[in-house]
C-alpha cells in the first residue's frame, strides 16, 4: 500500500476529479491524501476516502511537504496551473525540491500521471517498499541513526 497524495490548482480541479475517476479501481488500495479543496472534490465523486490537509495557500502543499521530507510520500499528482501565477509559489517550489531531493515520483500534468498509475497497477512501485524497508531510524536526539 504506498502514499499517495493528489493537489491541483483551481483551474485544474476537473481535470484531477476525473482522473481520480478514471483510476479509481487503481487509487482504491492506496492510503490517498490531498489538500483540502481538491480532496473534497474527488470524494464527492468518488468512493475514494482521503485524508486532507489544508488548502494549498493556507499550508497544505507544506503539509505533504513535511511528509515528503521524511520520505513518507511514494508519489504526488500535482496538476498545475502553468498559465497563472500562484500566490504561494515558494511552498510549491519547495514541494517540487523535496520531491527531487527524496526521489519522490511526481506529476504535474494528465500525461504524466497516467504513466505513473499505470505503473502503480503494474506493480512498478514495488521499489517503493524497500524504501521504507531500510529508511534510517532516528535515534532520541534527533540524529540520523
Amino acid at each position: 500500500m504506498l502514499k499517495i497524495a493528489f493537489i491541483a490548482h483551481d483551474r485544474k480541479k476537473d481535470e484531477i476529479v476525473n482522473f481520480a475517476t478514471a483510476y479509481e479501481h487503481v487509487f482504491t488500495d492506496h492510503q490517498l491524501y490531498s489538500t483540502g479543496t481538491t480532496g473534497l472534490r474527488i470524494m464527492e465523486q468518488t468512493k475514494l476516502q482521503i485524508h486532507r490537509f489544508m488548502s494549498g495557500p493556507l499550508g497544505g502543499d507544506q503539509q505533504i511537504g513535511a511528509l515528503v521530507a521524511q520520505n513518507e510520500m511514494d508519489m504526488i499528482i500535482f496538476l498545475r496551473d502553468p498559465l497563472m501565477a500562484q500566490p504561494h509559489e515558494p511552498d510549491i517550489s519547495a514541494l517540487l525540491r523535496l520531491c527531487d531531493v527524496q526521489g519522490i515520483p511526481l506529476a504535474t500534468n494528465v500525461a504524466t500521471a497516467e504513466i505513473l498509475v499505470k505503473a502503480l497497477d503494474r506493480g512498478d512501485f514495488a521499489w517503493r517498499e524497500l524504501v521504507h524497508k531500510y529508511k534510517p531510524g532516528i535515534d532520541e536526539l534527533g540524529d540520523v541513526k
